[in-house]
């Protein structure tokens, strides 16, 4: 199988894209489902949600204040 940067991974392997994304190859080709939740269910005109590209995860936090994380009622993904 060719990813779409173009890299050959072998039939039965499994890796993690750039992005965060769970990959796997078979003999029907490429299948990839996000490694991440997104929040959902906080005070959006209050916090913003932050991704991370290293942890693959995402922070919700006050727009005025990075450091204090607000709260999540759900999580999808």
């Amino acid at each position: 199988c060719h990813d779409w940067n173009g890299k050959l991974h072998e039939f039965g392997s499994h890796w993690r894209s750039a992005d965060c994304y769970d990959c796997s190859c078979s003999r029907d080709g490429i299948d990839c489902c996000s490694s991440f939740a997104t929040p959902v269910g906080y005070d959006e005109e209050k916090c913003v949600s932050i991704f991370n590209n290293e942890t693959c995860t995402y922070k919700v936090v006050e727009k005025n204040d990075h450091s204090k994380e607000c709260p999540v009622h759900g999580w999808v993904g």
